[in-house]
């Protein structure tokens, strides 16, 4: 095996050029590297793998190495290169130049809007990594990186799990495995499959932003590992009276002990700090407590035998909780086609239990002077629609925590609807169809541009016409 550690600026290793050496830590050292015919920064990782060291090395790199090479997308370094692993380990990728999530927690607490802003983009990458059937399973503020353009993009992939490949770290190791702070329950117990795990480490940092402090601390044993099984942590509000009730109500439910009771997608956590104003406020929200002597004996108790459900792929979760869109046009009032929506609605809700549903009007921006009066006259019609959208969903009967509405200003209903479905990493659009009319055939409608272009299906519903 090459001697990886002596190299020099201006060495070469597998056709790429060293630069500079800007990391070394106890697993790894981090070298600027460059090619002539990659027109991009990178980066190369290379593992101390000496005699003597932890199996982890061995384990953790080999696992990065299989796995980086599957996934793409913005949320993840672009895989490059890697070298052979008996004569000379290492990975090239690309190098991610913003800051880490570690500098913000360092500074912590921090404001709200600030920690809604970095969370969210997290719990986006977290669920585009999800859908390509990988769980992260160490999720934590030095391995969560910011693009200049706002995106979250995660590193190491040492403890991660991929569905279809096999799990080395789990053939390995017979104790838990993670970051003592941020490891949850059901990894204690030995379950890695779960990406709920990785909904979990999110709330461990929204709690750490939010009030500069860990809920769990971070145990060196199995028995503090353990506490996290039955004990809920000490309510954020408790520990920052001003915190908001709806931040407080997402990191709980990101904190449950139960994975069934957590937030069923990362992306349901990002469209909910995104949209605060949203948020459903339940007990979680307003609680200053933990939980009294009778939950704590319950769970305890359901921690002799942790669930053992089975555990689908990532992407076959994230099917059992779609995002649905359900656009209504508010202003037209046409009962049989509200009635064949709701139809639609339920028909989604009765096979997907998880589902949450999101109802969306559009509002077309004022275009009179900003007076006081004027602006009234927008609110007076803001809350109008708002109205009209519950109107509309209530005999569908749905939890509170199930729903959200959704007022757009947009000159452009097509393009507004769909840069929503978008950031909101909606699955499914459902949609009304207005009658046929020879200036809709020319111009196209709504309906029609949203199936186009949609970056999800969408279900166009119509009425029949009378014969």
């Amino acid at each position: 095996m090459e001697n990886l550690f002596a190299l020099k600026p201006g060495e070469e290793i597998g056709g790429f050029r060293i630069l500079e050496k800007i990391h070394e830590g106890g697993m790894a050292a981090i070298y600027r590297v460059s090619r002539p015919d990659i027109d991009l920064p990178l980066i190369m990782k290379i593992p101390k793998l000496a005699f003597g060291s932890h199996p982890a090395c061995y384990v953790g790199f080999e696992v990065e190495q299989m796995i980086l090479a599957t996934l793409s997308g913005p949320h993840v370094p672009r895989f490059i290169a890697k070298g052979d692993m008996e004569t000379s380990p290492y990975i090239v990728m690309e190098y991610i130049g913003g800051p880490s999530l570690h500098d913000f927690v360092n500074r912590s607490p921090a404001a709200v809007p600030e920690i809604a802003r970095l969370v969210s983009a997290l719990a986006a990458a977290v669920h585009d990594l999800h859908r390509q059937n990988v769980v992260h399973l160490d999720i934590k503020p030095a391995n969560v990186l910011y693009r200049p353009t706002g995106e979250a993009v995660l590193i190491d992939f040492g403890l991660a799990r991929h569905a279809y490949l096999p799990d080395l770290v789990e053939e390995e190791f017979h104790m838990p495995v993670g970051t003592a702070a941020y490891i949850s329950p059901e990894q204690v117990v030995g379950r890695r499959c779960d990406p709920r795990s990785d909904i979990f480490a999110i709330g461990v940092i929204l709690y750490q932003l939010s009030t500069g402090c860990l809920p769990f601390g971070s145990p060196t044993h199995i028995r503090g590992f353990r506490k996290r099984l039955y004990r809920d942590p000490v309510p954020p509000r408790s520990i920052k009276p001003d915190l908001p009730e709806w931040l407080q109500e997402i990191i709980l439910h990101c904190l449950e002990v139960r994975a069934s009771d957590r937030y069923a997608t990362a992306a349901q956590v990002a469209c909910d700090l995104s949209h605060p104003d949203h948020v459903s406020i339940t007990s979680r929200g307003t609680r200053l407590k933990q939980a009294g002597c009778i939950d704590l004996i319950r769970r305890r108790w359901e921690a002799l035998w942790p669930e053992s459900e089975p555990c689908p792929a990532p992407s076959a979760h994230l099917a059992i909780a779609p995002h649905i869109m359900v656009a209504l046009d508010t202003t037209h009032i046409a009962e049989d086609l509200f009635q064949a929506l709701r139809d639609a609605v339920r028909r989604v809700v009765a096979t997907e239990a998880h589902c949450r549903i999101t109802c969306v009007t559009i509002l077309e921006p004022s275009i009179l002077t900003e007076e006081d009066n004027n602006h009234q006259f927008a609110n007076s019609l803001y809350t109008q629609r708002l109205v009209e959208l519950r109107h509309w969903a209530k005999p569908l009967a749905l939890p509170g925590e199930k729903v959200r509405y959704h007022v757009l200003e947009a000159t452009d209903p097509a393009a507004a609807l769909l840069e929503y479905a978008r950031a909101n990493h909606v699955d499914q659009i459902i949609m009304g169809a207005r009658g046929c009319s020879t200036l809709r055939r020319i111009l196209g409608s709504v309906s029609s541009k949203v199936a186009a272009e949609a970056p999800c299906s969408v279900t166009v519903v119509r009425v029949p016409r009378a014969p």
